[in-house]
């Protein structure tokens, strides 16, 4: 082992000169680098606001508090320990936003293939008020909102576009599903242009939405 590596002393650790330089891997992974190298400093990006700042502190002086806190083989172990962490860290922040958008993808195509937006597509493309609007042939657009399921029993809450080549407007459905089967309870188009508003559904005698917003 090389005489004069002192690493792992803590402040009385010579760093030397050729590891003084950026860290790539205390930069982008922080707190995670900082736990496998014995720098709890790293635990400072956890503080809001300042942690932002903390990141670039982590990179400007990763490298000296892990040769500092940490006891390394050599100056070459410590930069081949280095280059993984820079390595992973890379990894890391290149797979999180496709991960990310994904997941959301996933969520949006989920949506657009439940049975309650294919109803409600198929109403308003029968709808001849919609058409008078939008136009034919209209489309729809990705969907927002939620839908849950138990069993045999659901409920969807979803809006999203309608376009055709006359105009364009938006949707608004809720939807449940009892015994495995899914039925429209309200859809609402609302005209982007004027504002006006055709409920497309036709309520439950009685019911709170008995009356229809033209």
């Amino acid at each position: 082992m090389d005489i004069e590596n002192t690493s792992g002393l803590g402040p009385a650790s010579h760093v030397p000169p050729e590891i003084q330089r950026w860290n790539w891997g205390a930069f982008l992974m922080n707190w995670i680098w900082g736990v496998g190298n014995n720098t709890l400093a790293a635990l400072l990006v956890f503080v809001p606001l300042f942690g932002l700042i903390w990141c670039f502190v982590c990179g400007a002086r990763g490298s000296e508090w892990a040769w500092r806190n940490k006891r390394w083989e050599s100056v070459a172990h410590f930069k081949a320990t280095q280059r993984q962490w820079a390595k992973w860290g890379v990894i890391l922040w290149l797979t999180f936003p496709l991960a990310f958008g994904a997941l959301f993808l996933g969520v949006f195509v989920m949506l657009k293939d439940s049975e309650a937006y294919k109803l409600a597509h198929a109403r308003l493309d029968a709808d001849e008020r919609v058409a008078a609007i939008v136009g034919r042939p209209l489309s729809t657009g990705i969907p927002t909102g939620s839908i849950q399921a138990s069993g045999a029993r659901g409920s969807a809450e979803l809006s999203f576009s309608v376009e055709g080549p006359s105009g364009k407007g938006k949707a608004y459905l809720q939807a449940s599903q009892e015994l495995g089967l899914w039925r429209l309870d309200r859809l609402v188009f609302q005209d982007e242009a004027s504002g006006r508003r055709i409920e497309l559904t036709s309520p439950e005698p009685g019911s709170a939405a008995g009356a229809a917003a033209i």
